[in-house]
């Protein structure tokens, strides 16, 4: 069988634990299994990278940013390879430019556009386990790009699927999906199964297990995968197609995204076409804005509304730059920003088939003692925006509310 195994920072984090990596691995090997292993760079290394640049400049330019981060999964991988043949195995490691990973080029954040895998089947069939730097690729004109953060889950899935690999495993510090962080609430509970549909929102909204567009792919490309530990042998979850049995559970799992900054413009003209404006000189600087809040005024004087939205807080200096070029030509007021808020979300389809879960939620904030700032919801999630100070507050009580 073919089988592609992404492990992350954590699993990676030594050099003990990288050994232990190599001796998991060897034991598919040796039943006659090929693997392909995409590795994270080891844990902590990527956020040293990134300071050390921010110690130069606040805001650095974004194609030295890749050439940069790329090179925390280029280090594991050579390692990973280093300690399979300390036990005598076969292997090669491969950067993401060498495992045909193309990319558009979007600095950053850039998009998987292609794989040309041809490489890695040779070098499987030579009998080699071959490791990829995850999170990395490179466009059609060389230059080297990353997925954005979490990419190597990206890079995994979308192997499994130019690969047609018969199973995608992908490692982490923790034994599977579960209800809720299980080191922030300690009483949450593994689920054995969940359906993209649910991943993905729980995902997007900060659980930290796998990253979003990982989940996109592997729903478009049908890409079956487990969540397992990378430091047991405990069985994981199995992330795959929605059935109907799914639906009687109305809350698969709750999460608390602390990765949040708000943004406020205050007195924004109330006119047609200002918000267009707004969020396409937004979309054109790459900042992903999720959660948006429009409070009309019904005052005298000239029609003006408080526009509020949300951004990943490594944006919020790149978004504060973009509002501040557009101040003269819409004239709204003062910008009010802050990083000290979560967001948190509770996700399941069975949400679809039950009514009273916002009420509830809301309910068991009000009785904390939790301010609720902003709403958002789909059809199978909710979402609130609260003070971070709170935040683990908040999410002990719901996960108290909805699973006991």
């Amino acid at each position: 069988m073919l089988i592609v195994q992404k492990y992350g920072g954590t699993s990676v984090g030594t050099t003990e634990r990288i050994r232990n990596v190599a001796a998991r691995v060897a034991k598919y090997h040796a039943k006659g299994d090929k693997v392909v292993v995409v590795v994270s760079a080891m844990s902590g290394v990527t956020d040293n990278l990134i300071r050390l640049a921010k110690d130069l400049m606040p805001l650095p330019n974004e194609r030295e940013m890749d050439v940069l981060l790329a090179t925390g999964e280029q280090t594991t991988i050579a390692l990973t390879a280093i300690a399979l043949h300390s036990l005598g195995v076969p292997a090669v490691s491969l950067t993401g430019a060498q495992a045909g990973i193309v990319t558009d080029g979007v600095h950053t954040k850039a998009k998987i556009q292609n794989i040309t895998p041809k490489k890695i089947h040779d070098l499987l069939n030579q009998g080699n386990i071959v490791i990829v730097a995850g999170f990395q690729g490179q466009t059609l004109e060389g230059q080297v790009t990353t997925l954005g953060r979490g990419g190597s889950d990206l890079t995994a899935i979308a192997l499994a699927a130019a690969l047609k690999a018969g199973l995608c495993q992908i490692y982490t510090d923790v034994d599977g999906v579960y209800t809720a962080d299980p080191r922030i609430v300690k009483n949450a509970k593994k689920l054995d199964e969940i359906s993209y549909d649910e991943m993905l929102e729980l995902a997007s909204l900060g659980a930290k297990v796998m990253q979003s567009r990982s989940v996109e792919f592997a729903k478009k490309f049908e890409v079956i995968f487990e969540v397992r530990s990378s430091l047991n042998e405990n069985p994981g979850t199995i992330v795959k197609e929605e059935t109907r049995n799914m639906e009687d559970v109305v809350v698969r799992g709750i999460s608390l995204d602390k990765n949040q900054a708000k943004l406020t413009l205050v007195a924004v003209p109330d006119k047609p076409g200002v918000a267009a404006r707004i969020f396409k000189a937004l979309g054109d600087a790459n900042v992903n804005v999720d959660m948006i809040v429009q409070n009309i005024s019904h005052g005298s004087g000239v029609p003006a509304t408080d526009l509020s939205f949300t951004a990943d807080k490594p944006d919020l200096l790149k978004a504060q730059n973009v509002i501040d070029a557009l101040k003269p030509e819409i004239g709204f007021g003062k910008v009010l920003t802050t990083e000290n808020i979560g967001k948190l979300s509770i996700v399941g389809v069975g949400m679809k088939s039950h009514t009273g879960v916002a009420g509830k939620m809301f309910e068991t904030l009000a009785r904390e003692g939790v301010n609720i700032e902003m709403i958002s919801t789909s059809e199978i999630k909710i979402s609130v925006v609260v003070d971070l100070a709170k935040g683990e507050q908040a999410m002990k009580a719901v996960h108290a509310a909805f699973f006991g």
